[in-house]
């Protein structure tokens, strides 16, 4: 029997099929564009969701004979709070507003003023342009046609699935990046919604990630070819599908997540944590837990900027292979990779990156280096504030994406945030999380942590050394300094633009 584990991501969908002894058998993607009709817009149209979906199914089904007969279930990860809206008829009514729109500013600012603490405290987040409420607000705004024809909110992976199903649901780690569920009582928030003038009745039931929420309509199953009826399981937001995927599923274990952005993750056993908005604190897919999170906005995208900018010829490889002879520290060199403005844990537009202590001594491979450490050190900052506040230390840190590709990267991340480090045998992020909630849901496993012992396999760890954990301890509390020294000048610039 096979399960399929589908990711829609920002630039694409991905489609992975697991067999009962948690082995990949085929994957399949399609992509699909990303409209910006205007600065700091952007959009998709649901409609690109269902082809890629449509394409990657065709694929697959193709690739594996038999998956017609022995396909039982589909779960999904997928991009979170971005903006679906639909009438009536289901059908949509204008192209999605994505998370990483960011025209909600005044919104996110009317938010603030006329729920005050209420939103902290209900939904354990601050009102943050690529949530989804500030996006609703705008609609009500500026598009009051739209919205008097709204019948059913949804997220991407609730579209797609309502197009599989006929079936609106939403699962309780997604709808914990609405801005909209009272994050203590898991039921959305009355309060809020009568503030915003939301009526109740046009968001979709709560459910579990590994809640089996319909079979595959009948016309789809015979599209596909496929001889049973296909359970489909609610799924969750891409990054507690990728908690999943890598096994967070238990206190004293974090994520290092270094792609464009940088993630820092942190498993908690519920949403009773203070963190005072400061991180992200969401319904984690393993039901009855949380995971707080931090955000650098420029982490492989700052690597990406350097080579680009200062070393076009070279291959990432080549970049990188010398940094092993730079000590700890970059002989005193300092980058903040605060190129785009950071997240966590300034959440400030205006702030831009430094090098900082930069002499004639220092050479490519320094620069490189100290790039490196930066992006690790703001990682770390987010780290720093989960075991301040929690008073729990993390031992255990998965580390996936950019960073794990290179052992000194392991090495610099073991030593600065001094845990131990340990990488996937097979790294598929969120389409990994997506199918193991397909497999708990169609009954092969009683949980997701029996779940894990078979999908989820890791290498061997990667441990700090004490005399660099020491040297690196000094560096970051230097680190710590250029944020408020260099705020002021970066603020006088962005305003003057």
């Amino acid at each position: 029997m096979y399960v399929v584990g589908i990711d829609l991501g920002t630039s694409g969908l991905k489609g992975l099929v697991f067999d009962e002894e948690g082995q990949q058998i085929k994957e399949a993607t399609s992509s699909y564009p990303m409209n910006i009709p205007q600065a700091g817009y952007s959009e998709q149209k649901p409609q690109d969701w269902i082809h890629a979906a449509d394409q990657v199914l065709k694929e697959l089904v193709e690739q594996v004979p038999d998956l017609k007969e022995n396909l039982e279930g589909i779960s999904f990860s997928g991009q979170m709070h971005s903006l679906v809206l639909l009438d009536e008829e289901g059908d949509v009514l204008r192209p999605a507003i994505l998370w990483n729109d960011v025209r909600t500013t005044k919104q996110c600012q009317q938010l603030t003023e006329m729920l005050g603490e209420t939103l902290l405290q209900h939904t354990k987040n601050c009102a943050l342009e690529g949530f989804t409420l500030p996006k609703i607000r705008w609609v009500q705004e500026f598009e009051p046609d739209v919205w008097s024809k709204v019948k059913q909110i949804l997220l991407p992976k609730d579209y797609l699935r309502y197009w599989l199903t006929g079936n609106y649901n939403m699962d309780f780690s997604d709808a914990a990046g609405t801005l909209l569920l009272d994050q203590e009582k898991l039921k959305w928030d009355q309060e809020i919604l009568a503030k915003c003038e939301i009526p109740m009745s046009i968001l979709p039931p709560l459910v579990d990630s590994t809640e089996v929420v319909g079979t595959l309509k009948h016309e789809l199953k015979e599209k596909y070819s496929f001889t049973q009826d296909v359970k489909i399981v609610a799924g969750g937001a891409d990054n507690a599908c990728g908690a999943v995927g890598t096994g967070i599923l238990e206190e004293g274990r974090g994520l290092c997540s270094i792609g464009t952005s940088g993630v820092f993750l942190r498993y908690e056993e519920s949403v009773f944590k203070d963190y005072q908005g400061k991180l992200h604190l969401f319904q984690h897919a393993l039901a009855g837990s949380a995971y707080s999170m931090g955000v650098t906005l420029a982490a492989g995208a700052s690597l990406n900027w350097f080579k680009e900018r200062f070393a076009p010829n070279h291959s990432f490889k080549e970049l990188l292979a010398e940094i092993g002879t730079v000590a700890a520290g970059s002989e005193g060199l300092l980058f903040t990779p605060y190129l785009v403005g950071e997240r966590t844990p300034y959440s400030d537009s205006k702030i831009r990156g430094s090098f900082i202590g930069i002499d004639a001594q220092h050479e490519l491979k320094h620069f490189t280096r100290s790039v490196i450490e930066g992006i690790t050190f703001s990682l770390k900052e987010s780290q720093e504030m989960m075991e301040q506040i929690t008073h729990q230390k993390i031992d255990q840190i998965v580390s996936v994406g950019g960073g794990a590709k290179n052992q000194e990267w392991l090495q610099i991340q073991a030593d600065i945030f001094n845990a131990s480090i340990i990488t996937l045998t097979t790294e598929q992020g969120p389409g990994l999380g997506a199918a193991m909630l397909a497999a708990v849901g169609c009954g092969w496993f009683p949980d997701l942590h029996t779940c894990s012992s078979k999908f989820v396999a890791y290498k061997p760890a990667i441990y700090p050394d004490p005399q660099r954990v020491e040297i690196y301890q000094k560096i970051y509390a230097r680190y710590r300094k250029v944020y408020k020294s260099t705020k002021e000048i970066c603020h006088i610039y962005a305003d003057e633009k």
